[in-house]
């Protein structure tokens, strides 16, 4: 099962799991709900869907890597206490709450989240004094005396054991109670994900040639040689923050992060191409609608691999910017509401516009250090709460430069409402010149359909295309799907020829 499908049957479960009856109480009882186990090779990105869901859901997470434990921290270390049985004093050997549960009990006291996912990762590789203690904890999800909290699922992953010598293969007893989901690395589904975390184009270009290179890991004379999907994720932020510093991507740095001498190298070739290309085609240019019938012709003549790249450059640069328009168009959503609220308390008593902006911004501070905190917002959302804060100290200082009015709120507000809509002017002029440059230089060839499934595949391309519209989008696509309809549809006349 691939990465995409295991997350939706998370999802799933952890609905099942925390359905309750009319009464309040959950409808499949603590002791019914396996434990998820989600075993494949490391680096595919189980940990991050788990970050994912509990954002997406609104619950909680806890998440521990279980090897360094022994049976004592699980459990909590042995205290000696006092009672009395029959009239006669005992002393009777009890445990302290265990450290993992510990961290449930604060995650609820302090954020609230009665509801959650305890992550246990390396689940296979537990101590052979600590596996009876954890097949208990499986079942009955308890730790000596201590419970976990009901509304808390446990989920568990694992790595099989030719990608880690400390795993311990589970006997029946365990798996009997567990829900085993075996994850399979996929590069489509990966690729879909990496487009819309806008991995570097070089990246996805290369891959897109050579994607027998995604995930691999081999056993040699020189011992493991290997590249992950965790690996390409690291090395695109590094490629990004070395060229913004102006260092060059050598093979040195790419052998960090893909570890695969073989691999390294060749990607680190195929980068000093893509730097080639991205000098010879000036994709800004492009993208501003100047490009010329020298570019035109150098695209033409191209190898596939070139076209593929001079695409990847096409729709990174794109990407940006509908990345840009997404971020601006959320945070000005949220701003708009906070102005709302301002003038239904300017409309009932007199307020200082400057001084209640002031407290929103204080307020919204306050709300996102205890978000960042406790991990309840991804990049995004941390991106678009700082851009909040940030307007709403920008208004409150027009104020204190202009005067202390809803009308000039207004205005202060309306400066961003521009900057929003700048933004979504040049990207829907950037697409319109892309696809004229690919017309100019392919026609309706293989390179657009890959341009307009790229398109459709995105995240922020078609949040910006349905909020906005494009023209070229919708004309070449009802187009291409019209032939593929077409195609089908002969087809199924040559099949049916072939039966009769």
């Amino acid at each position: 099962m691939d990465i995409k499908r295991v997350k939706e049957e998370l999802k799933h479960s952890l609905m099942a799991y925390l359905a309750k009856d009319e009464f309040g109480d959950y409808k499949i009882p603590a002791v019914r709900q396996r434990p998820v186990f989600l075993i494949g090779p490391p680096g595919i990105g189980k940990t991050a869907i788990m970050e994912q869901i509990a954002r997406e859901m609104s619950i909680g997470l806890v998440s521990y890597t279980i090897t360094h434990h022994t049976r004592q921290s699980a459990m909590g270390l042995p205290i000696i206490e006092k009672k009395w049985f029959g009239g006669q004093e005992f002393s009777v050997t009890a445990y302290t709450m265990s450290e993992i549960l510990a961290a449930v009990y604060e995650r609820i006291e302090e954020y609230g989240q009665k509801e959650g996912i305890l992550f246990l990762d390396e689940m296979n590789c537990v101590s052979e004094t600590l596996a009876p203690m954890m097949l208990q904890f499986l079942q009955c999800k308890t730790f000596g005396n201590q419970k976990l909290p009901e509304g808390w699922v446990i989920v568990t992953a694992g790595n099989p054991p030719e990608y880690n010598k400390s795993v311990r293969d589970f006997d029946i007893a365990t798996l009997d109670r567990v829900k085993k989901i075996e994850v399979e690395q996929n590069y489509e589904v990966w690729r879909e994900y990496a487009a819309s975390k806008n991995l570097h184009p070089a990246i996805l270009s290369y891959l897109d040639i050579k994607k027998e290179y995604f995930y691999v890991i081999e056993t040699t004379v020189d011992g493991k040689q290997f590249v992950t999907a965790r690996g390409w994720e690291d090395l695109s932020a590094i490629m990004y923050e070395y060229e913004s510093m102006g260092i060059p991507i050598e093979e040195s740095i790419v052998v960090q992060y893909l570890q695969h001498p073989a691999i390294a190298k060749d990607f680190s070739n195929y980068v000093m191409l893509f730097h080639k290309y991205q000098k010879e085609y000036q994709v800004e240019e492009i993208l501003n609608g100047q490009f010329t019938e020298d570019v035109i012709t150098l695209a033409k003549e191209g190898k596939f691999d070139e076209r593929l790249s001079v695409l990847g450059l096409l729709l990174a640069k794109l990407r940006e910017g509908f990345y840009e328009v997404y971020i601006q168009d959320s945070y000005v959503t949220r701003l708009y509401e906070y102005m709302k609220k301002l003038k239904i308390k300017s409309d009932c008593e007199t307020v200082s516009m400057s001084v209640e902006l002031g407290k929103m911004a204080e307020d919204q501070t306050l709300v996102l250090l205890k978000q960042k905190e406790g991990k309840q917002l991804d990049k995004d959302g941390l991106l678009i709460q700082n851009k909040v804060i940030k307007a709403l100290e920008g208004i409150q200082k027009f104020l204190l430069e202009t005067e202390d009015s809803f009308e000039a709120v207004k205005k202060g507000f309306a400066q961003h409402v521009q900057r929003r809509e700048k933004c979504v002017e040049n990207s829907g002029k950037q697409l319109k010149n892309a696809f004229g440059f690919i017309l100019s230089a392919f026609g309706e060839g293989q390179e657009l359909v890959i341009f307009l499934t790229e398109l459709t595949s995105g995240f922020y391309s078609m949040q910006f295309i349905s909020e906005n519209g494009s023209d070229e989008y919708y004309q070449y696509n009802k187009s291409l799907l019209f032939r593929e309809k077409e195609q089908e549809l002969l087809r199924e006349i040559e099949e049916a020829k072939t039966f009769f």
